[in-house]
């Protein structure tokens, strides 16, 4: 790390959950030792945004993944996804149509990759830089070989032997870089931070003035869990305070317990509220390790190759800083806000006319439409190359659908409509015009 120019606080940090690791820390969070979260303050319930402090605040987005689960090389941010436009055009898009509305200088700030920085600012070009750079830069650590757990080595490709620390390393990359410095200095004291592929997650005036007007030194936006959410991270009571709680932080005996979406009702938008001023001085006063949870994730050196070594990555959750701060909150908001790509599934909704793209660039569903469509697209679909090849006239229209499954090699035509609920097998066509 030292021979790659990390600085000193990100070796730190490393140093610090590697000895907890080989001390045979594991980062799971038993059953036992936590609490449903019964109810949270409602977005319904929130006052109107008038007294929002958009002058104090910045929207920050996670801008480090490649999209290599989709067959991707480039930064997932550049990804085309509604009406031509990249998830990075739209997003820039809402930051400044909220300064033109509000009157506020609202800085776009990119936590980039090392591998994400240059295209993606070359992308963003400089129609949003205010007073601040645009974006600063996540740090990286050494992939551990799950046997010897010495760093892991590949001379195939040696960018492989590192990973980032998972999204937990915002709070240290904002230290190091000096960006959390230089956003105090222009008075700057409240951050939105969300991944770059949720489009749902736009700063909201009214959460903002709850968020200011609560003193909460952190705040995390919850949803209501569904079945589709089981696998994912949950909020819930631990003594006094909150704790967000992984599927990689919880041990087989209570997978059971973690996946009833009745007992843990909260999932975790990953959007979240952080007070910069308290923020700094948490960081004072512990250093460069906030004290959040270890994740182990355990992979190959290659993440293609999976007879490549075993590595472990020793990971953080940014959203597990709920745990860290005393007086942290959270919110329930509205499933709206939360519209994630992961899959080729989610990209051929988002693109479809199930969501539309209004004035102020906000995505939302097309009216008449309460909940989004279920879609199900079999692994023949899951690089990028092979859906845009399956649908070469576009996505189908969803408009009127409820659920798609597709199983098999499938290809699409022009004008295509699905209704209700259908299924497609293949290999098949299914031909220009026709109605599912």
């Amino acid at each position: 790390m030292e021979r790659e120019g990390l600085a000193e606080e990100a070796i730190l940090a490393f140093r610090h959950y590697y000895e907890q690791f080989v001390a045979g820390e594991t980062g799971l969070i038993a059953e036992a030792d936590i609490a449903p979260l019964e109810s949270l303050p409602e977005f319904g319930d929130l006052g109107p945004g008038d007294a929002a402090p958009l002058d104090e605040a910045v929207v920050i987005k996670l801008n480090g993944g490649l999209g290599t689960s989709m067959g991707m090389t480039g930064p997932k941010s550049l990804l085309p996804v509604k009406d031509g436009l990249s998830f990075l055009d739209v997003i820039a898009r809402q930051v400044l149509a909220l300064r033109e509305r509000h009157g506020a200088r609202l800085p776009l700030v990119l936590m980039n990759s090392f591998a994400t920085r240059k295209p993606s600012l070359a992308a963003l070009g400089d129609d949003v830089e205010v007073d601040v750079p645009v974006d600063f830069v996540q740090n990286k650590i050494p992939k551990v070989l799950a046997d010897g757990l010495e760093p892991a080595e590949w001379p195939a490709n040696p960018e492989l032997e590192w990973c980032p620390p998972g999204h937990g390393d915002l709070y240290t990359a904002l230290q190091t870089s000096g960006m959390l410095e230089r956003l105090l200095d222009e008075g700057y004291r409240y951050a939105f931070v969300s991944n770059v592929d949720n489009l749902g997650a736009v700063l909201e005036p009214r959460i903002l003035a709850w968020f200011a007007a609560s003193g909460a030194p952190f705040a995390s936006e919850a949803i209501d869990r569904t079945e589709a959410d089981k696998k994912g991270g949950h909020l819930a009571r631990m003594g006094d305070g909150l704790v967000l709680r992984e599927s990689a932080q919880v041990a087989d005996a209570d997978q059971d317990a973690f996946q009833d979406t009745a007992r843990h009702r909260f999932f975790n938008a990953n959007n979240l509220w952080v007070d910069l001023r308290a923020l700094a001085d948490v960081l004072r006063e512990s250093g460069p390790v906030l004290g959040l949870p270890l994740i182990v994730n355990r992979k190959t050196v290659d993440p293609g190759d999976s007879s490549s070594p075993a590595v472990v990555q020793l990971e953080t959750a940014m959203g597990a800083a709920i745990g860290v701060f005393e007086g942290a909150t959270a919110l329930r908001v509205p499933r709206e806000r939360f519209l994630p790509v992961k899959t080729t599934s989610d990209l051929l909704v988002l693109r479809s006319d199930a969501y539309v793209l209004t004035g102020d660039h906000r995505v939302e569903l097309a009216a008449g439409r309460e909940a989004a469509p279920l879609v199900s697209l079999s692994d023949d679909f899951k690089l990028l190359r092979d859906f845009d090849a399956r649908f070469p006239q576009g996505p189908p229209s969803l408009l009127e659908a409820d659920r798609l499954i597709v199983d098999g090699d499938v290809t699409f035509g022009a004008g295509v409509t699905v209704r209700g609920t259908a299924r497609v097998d293949g290999p098949a066509t299914v031909q220009d015009g026709e109605v599912l």
